[in-house]
């Protein structure tokens, strides 16, 4: 499984091959978290519409609620102008954030 030549060559990737994921929820469009893609994580998020990303820590793939039951069922995937960054609208099952939030982005304002 390879991803499409067509997608691939629109992605413009970091120096370690990976593109930035921004997952917003679906209906609301509240921004859930900030992970990271390489090629096979999008393909597989493609093809599965499974939540699927790049553990920069372990590095290795990880599918969102693979272990905690707190999945994303994916809506749509768009790339933006630049080719760096992919957004994902989801359907969020349980809380998005480790920390068990429902998003990772906290309450507490820095403006």
């Amino acid at each position: 499984m390879t991803l499409d030549p067509a997608i691939a060559a629109r992605l413009k990737r970091n120096a370690d091959g990976l593109v930035c994921a921004v997952v917003q929820e679906h209906g609301t469009g509240e921004v859930l978290m900030v992970a990271w893609m390489n090629d096979e994580a999008l393909h597989l998020t493609l093809s599965t519409r499974k939540g699927t990303y790049f553990s920069r820590s372990r590095q290795e793939l990880w599918v969102k609620g693979e272990t905690s039951g707190h999945t994303q069922k994916v809506h749509s995937v768009r790339l933006d102008c630049d080719g760096d960054t992919v957004l994902l609208t989801v359907e969020q099952t349980g809380p998005a954030c480790h920390t068990g939030a429902h998003t990772c982005f906290d309450d507490r304002d820095l403006l």
